[in-house]
């Protein structure tokens, strides 16, 4: 029994130390490169990637949302409650289908963005994952 224990012992010390290696979950990675200029349109919320058109609509407002907060606070970790509890994306009250609209975002920046995708991570959960800088234009007129 005390072979088992101190070998337990020694793991969880050769784990803690490993995870205080890594960056805290949930947070963004520092990166460099080139940064992409992600412009969103208040009036109908469509987004452009540097000069190409991506997503507009409640689509648009979720990958807007995603960003502003990546960028804002290093977030990189989001739950499907947020997203239906968040004013800002104006979510109809009838059938919203917000899974089927993060699913059709997911197919938009796989397609047209080898630089930005999102990721399920479990049930009601995903992650925005970000591989170059990005500069964020809101654009409300």
């Amino acid at each position: 029994i005390g072979t088992q224990v101190g070998l337990a012992l020694q793991h969880l010390q050769v784990a803690e130390t490993q995870d205080d290696a890594l960056p805290a979950p949930g947070r963004a990675v520092p990166m460099t490169g080139t940064a992409i200029a992600v412009r969103h349109y208040t009036a109908n919320d469509s987004v452009f990637l540097d000069d190409d058109y991506l997503i507009k609509g409640v689509a648009g407002a979720i990958l807007w949302k995603l960003l502003r907060d990546y960028t804002q606070e290093q977030r990189i970790e989001f739950t499907n409650r947020e997203l239906r509890l968040d004013p800002t994306i104006r979510l109809p009250d009838i059938a919203d289908n917000l899974e089927a609209r993060l699913v059709l975002l997911q197919r938009r920046l796989l397609e047209r963005s080898p630089h930005l995708r999102i990721e399920k991570t479990g049930r009601g959960r995903f992650r925005l994952c970000v591989e170059r800088p990005v500069q964020l234009v809101d654009i409300s007129a």
